[in-house]
């Protein structure tokens, strides 16, 4: 029987006998099985199988990308005619073309694939025990469900060069979301874990129980006055700061002078002490892959360190574009070209704990949740809705809801101070994050 590492060595060997000067393939072959419950009630059961092609040619400096999802090797001349005709058309581009870097996958064993495909009925268990849960919450008037899923992926890539690399993920996941209050006055919230193996995911009557309790403490919001204040960000949102300055460091964007780092490699950025870190080689981790999207072999990089830039995230072609070497970052789909981007993202703990850390804020806001708005990537302005709750005499206090907090990049990044409280749950993290003199707009 052939396998799928044979077939795309197939696929690029005709590509290469077609005029190719170089040829990528990769394979993606996709399970999922998922379930919401509400009420008592099943409402979605899903299952979807899948697998996608995608077939990118060389010529000299011209390249395309084609996909399909048909397997069978008759097809694939006509695949490969396709894509040599659209690399034909297409502008040149001199940075493009296979990685140099690309060495052969190690056998590393980083524990991706569980091997335990649940029944549609665990499924419905797991989801029914969240809904449950949430609706006991003393409180909550009712739920907009609960949810279970379960996901295995296998990815294959092979190149003219002769690389060929193979990697197999599992993922389970629970989710619920609760409602408090009745009528104008219902607050919404949720809870949710996800894991690669199935013995890491939180308990579901957990993930419920949170979800409840977190929709009835936002019960009667306030809106605070407008003013600079002292904002500390819950672990589930402070992510999104990592999020902001990974973003102002991907490749792609420094190479078109769109990044507002552009000009800061070796510069402080984060106070001393404070490390931002991408370790795609985590074991379990949601991110973890052995070889990028080129074939590149996967390193644990320090993006930040002790507060300083000290890399961009690289995949060959914007590696080309700044005279330097990919870092192993490139992100690829089946219909198109890699492109930068980090893997199991974290931000180094500090050493307070997030008590200690609110301690001597006599008024400031404690944030849950963010809607829309971010971070310009070039000039760093920010702005996001938000809810959460206020701080007074360094203790959580009443709710508030219907803000926006403000500033700009280089100053919340600066007056960043980090609890020790970091845990590896969504694949970006951090841990609780206290940042200085945020602007906000309420009442």
């Amino acid at each position: 029987m052939t396998t799928s590492a044979e077939l795309l060595a197939d696929l690029v060997t005709r590509a290469r006998r077609a005029g190719a000067d170089a040829a990528d393939a990769l394979l993606v072959i996709g399970t999922s099985l998922s379930v919401a419950r509400r009420h008592g009630q099943t409402e979605q059961l899903q299952r979807s199988e899948g697998q996608d092609l995608g077939l990118r040619v060389f010529l000299g400096q011209q390249a395309a990308v084609v996909s399909a999802t048909d397997l069978n090797p008759a097809s694939f001349d006509r695949l490969v005619e396709r894509a040599l005709a659209m690399a034909r058309v297409v502008p040149a581009d001199p940075f493009i073309g296979l990685a140099a870097e690309m060495s052969p996958p190690d056998d590393l064993d980083l524990d991706l694939d569980d091997g335990q495909e649940p029944q549609a009925a665990q499924l419905i268990a797991r989801a029914q025990a969240a809904e449950d849960a949430a609706r006991d919450v003393p409180g909550v008037t009712n739920t907009e469900g609960g949810d279970a899923g379960y996901g295995r992926n296998e990815v294959v890539l092979a190149t003219s060069a002769g690389f060929v690399g193979r990697q197999t993920r599992s993922s389970h996941s629970i989710s619920a979301v609760a409602l408090a209050g009745e009528g104008i006055s219902m607050q919404r919230d949720y809870d949710y874990s996800s894991a690669v193996h199935f013995a890491d995911l939180d308990d579901p009557a957990a993930v419920g129980r949170s979800a409840g309790e977190r929709a009835v403490k936002r019960m009667n919001p306030t809106r605070p006055k407008t003013g600079k204040f002292p904002v500390v960000f819950d672990p589930r949102v402070s992510g999104s700061i990592i999020s902001h300055a990974v973003g102002a460091v991907n490749g792609s964007s420094v190479a078109r002078g769109t990044s507002l780092f552009k000009d800061k490699m070796g510069q402080r950025i984060f106070a001393p002490g404070i490390s931002i870190i991408d370790d795609p080689r985590r074991v379990r981790g949601l991110r973890s892959k052995l070889f990028d999207g080129e074939g590149v072999r996967t390193q644990r990089l320090a993006i930040f360190e002790d507060g300083i830039l000290r890399s961009w995230l690289l995949d060959s072609r914007s590696a080309r574009q700044l005279g330097l070497h990919s870092t192993g970052h490139a992100s690829r789909g089946t219909g198109g070209p890699p492109a930068p981007s980090g893997t199991n993202l974290f931000m180094t703990p500090g050493t307070l704990s997030p008590a200690e850390l609110m301690a001597d804020i006599k008024e400031g806001i404690y944030i849950t949740e963010l809607l829309g708005g971010g971070m310009n990537g070039l000039t760093g302005d920010y702005s996001r809705g938000a809810a959460g709750f206020m701080i007074r005499n360094g203790v959580i206090a009443e709710p508030v809801a219907e803000i926006t907090i403000a500033g700009n990049g280089f100053e919340i990044f600066a007056h960043v101070t980090p609890a020790n409280d970091l845990v590896f749950k969504r694949g970006t993290d951090a841990p609780t994050l206290r940042i200085e003199g945020l602007t906000i707009a309420g009442a």
